[in-house]
């Protein structure tokens, strides 16, 4: 998104907090680069002037921790790192030998340890945790809160967040900006659909759209709607039931038949194809927009920053519009004819990564989940197009 905007967008979901905690994701320093912090939890905590709390796992060691920690802390002398919280740990008496040792060697403060509890865990699967739409997460959060509350020292950590310094930046709280008529979006949302940038859906309510969810897995029938987002999830653990709910396949179908615009996203991609081939093998028919199948393979991981250039004028916008995201897929796209693609995809390296979006009349399906902040115009002109209905292709 870049440094100016990753700070707008964090101002404005802070704006009414007394904390906010940033989740990391891989190691503190992994990102787009062996080499260098480019989209690592390290670059946004330096961006943000956010205080980290490392989170280290402190099972079958002891000493050695010490070691790890002042590893991260002196990696980076313009990162802070505030704080240390163990994780996985045997009981109070292997607690302390890890906190005499980190204490020994850093001046960072050690608020506490989680202690090692199979009821705690959350399962992951092939793209990472089980959602809390598959695995209600309400007891196991109980559960978390109750042991932190014997064994971490909450005061402290919030004392660190509470000595970040104040972030300035210029951010503005979005109110409707309507360039034409209000537009309903239905957004697909439920087990199989559920991988969304919460700023993409909040930047088209921002524009004027009213977000309608729905399910493609149990609703029969599209809401009253003149958009679909079709978001990404988990459609090939759904392939079955996705593929029983003939009634909604087919309303997608006409909806697109009928000049209605389409936006997908990855799993959204999926459920637009002929059929998803399952990890076993098995075929299930989908909507039929696209010839072809997507074709679930267990190794091969496709994973990283993109991005995205408009070669075709679209739902997007047009030739020459750019925008971010990521893609993060155990799929591909097999017996599809390689034509009829909108835009053209580059790694975070600027490497180019070959063609994405799938082109149909009015309807675009892309792997790249796209961050709408790295383009505001991706919002205009989807609604836009959802107001005239005249962007794209003539149907086939």
């Amino acid at each position: 998104l870049g440094p100016a905007v990753c700070r707008q967008v964090f101002l404005r979901a802070a704006a009414d907090a007394d904390v906010s905690i940033i989740e990391g994701v891989m190691g503190l320093f992994d990102g787009s680069s062996p080499v260098n912090e480019s989209g690592s939890t390290a670059e946004l905590a330096k961006l943000l002037q956010a205080p980290v709390l490392l989170v280290i796992d402190g099972s079958a060691m002891a000493r050695s921790a010490a070691a790890m920690v002042s590893g991260y802390a002196r990696f980076d002398p313009d990162l802070r790192i505030a704080g240390v919280l163990f994780n996985k740990v045997g009981g109070a008496g292997h607690y302390r030998l890890l906190k005499e040792a980190v204490e020994a060697t850093t001046d960072l403060a050690v608020v506490g340890y989680l202690p090692t509890d199979p009821s705690f865990t959350i399962e992951d699967r092939h793209l990472g945790l089980v959602t809390a739409l598959d695995q209600p997460t309400q007891n196991i959060s109980h559960r978390l809160a109750s042991a932190m509350a014997e064994t971490v020292d909450v005061d402290r950590v919030e004392a660190l967040a509470h000595s970040a310094p104040r972030l300035e930046a210029e951010y503005a709280r979005t109110e409707p900006q309507l360039s034409g008529r209000a537009v309903r979006v239905g957004v697909a949302y439920d087990p199989a659909f559920c991988f969304y940038y919460p700023e993409n859906l909040e930047l088209l309510e921002g524009e004027g759209a009213s977000v309608i969810r729905f399910s493609p897995l149990h609703d029969q029938m599209l809401p009253d709607v003149e958009l679909l987002y079709l978001g990404g999830g988990y459609p090939e653990l759904h392939a079955e039931a996705l593929a029983r709910n003939h009634l909604m396949r087919t309303a997608v179908r006409e909806f697109a038949r009928r000049g209605g615009p389409i936006y997908a996203e990855c799993g959204g991609m999926m459920y637009l194809m002929e059929a998803i081939r399952d990890f076993e093998g098995k075929a299930h028919d989908m909507v039929g927009l696209f010839p072809g199948e997507a074709v679930m393979q267990r190794s091969s991981l496709v994973m990283g920053y993109r991005e995205l250039e408009v070669t075709t004028p679209c739902v997007l916008g047009s030739p020459g519009l750019r925008a971010r995201g990521h893609e993060f897929h155990y799929s591909c796209l097999k017996n599809h004819p390689s034509r009829d693609y909108a835009c053209a995809i580059t790694d975070a390296q600027g490497r180019r990564k070959g063609q994405d979006g799938l082109l149909r009349g009015n309807v675009l399906a892309l792997y790249t989940h796209l961050h709408f902040a790295s383009q505001p115009q991706l919002a205009r002109s989807l609604l836009a197009c959802a107001r005239e209905r005249k962007i794209g292709r003539k149907e086939d």
